[in-house]
């Protein structure tokens, strides 16, 4: 279960996507224990000899909540997520309370790839002229994967990873810090926002989130890593936060 909650800060007043402040809802009766005992007390006197317990002893207690009247002890308090509305039992807003509903699992694939096609396209049309074939095995020279992997991190290889990191690095942080949405995002009706207040991600968390995403995509882990992205954010309850999400403490969800 997700507890990844950034500390409350102080968002920007003119931020079209910041939450409504959601006051405590304490459960239903008024009290976070249930009704108050009557007046007088609610609990009965000890008993002396003769009395109504057995051998003069202590009467059955009453269960939990009281009989007719409101007395008896106070109930336990209710299992988590048991409090008025599902939010916490204990009167604490929802922190998705205010914001529109988490985006699902289609739309944020398919927003995905309309964000690697944008920058992939180009990319690899300016590579052309160059005969850059780092990520290809040439199989006519004999060529294996370690042949492949020295060939990208080596000379114009290495160059051109790095221009790969610059231009998705520093497309995902540019829109998701300019208004929480790329052009894939926005396509899909999709937006990032922080987790504690619905903000706009700041420059800091737009980096950190698209530096996670990115960099060991490229470096590393090409077909691994995307698949780890999309399993953390799949398991991940109640936020459905990938990797880069926990980092940079954000959701995705609805714009509309």
């Amino acid at each position: 279960m997700s507890t990844d909650q950034p500390p409350p800060g102080p968002p920007p007043e003119d931020d079209p996507f910041l939450k409504k402040p959601q006051e405590p809802t304490p459960p239903s009766g008024g009290s976070p224990y249930g009704s108050p005992p009557p007046a007088g007390g609610g609990y009965p006197p000890p008993s002396g000899p003769g009395g109504p317990g057995a051998g003069g002893g202590p009467p059955p207690q009453p269960p939990y909540g009281g009989g007719p009247g409101g007395g008896g002890y106070p109930p336990p308090p209710p299992p988590y997520g048991g409090g008025a509305g599902g939010g916490d039992p204990y009167g604490m807003p929802d922190p998705l309370a205010g914001m529109p509903p988490l985006a699902d699992f289609g739309k944020r694939l398919g927003a995905r790839v309309i964000d690697l096609l944008i920058v992939t396209v180009p990319l690899f049309l300016i590579q052309l002229p160059f005969g850059n074939r780092r990520y290809m095995v040439d199989t006519d020279k004999g060529e294996d994967v370690t042949e492949v992997i020295s060939k990208s991190y080596g000379g114009s290889g290495l160059i051109w990873t790095l221009i790969s990191i610059i231009a998705y690095v520093g497309y995902d942080w540019w829109f998701t810090k300019k208004n929480g949405q790329t052009i894939g995002k926005k396509t899909l009706g999709l937006r990032v926002a922080m987790l504690n207040d619905g903000s706009v991600p700041t420059s800091s968390a737009s980096l950190a989130r698209a530096a996670v995403l990115w960099i060991p995509t490229l470096v590393c882990c090409f077909c691994l890593w995307p698949i780890a992205l999309i399993i953390s954010m799949l398991v991940d309850k109640p936020y459905k936060q990938a990797l880069h999400d926990k980092v940079a403490k954000t959701v995705v969800v609805r714009s509309g």
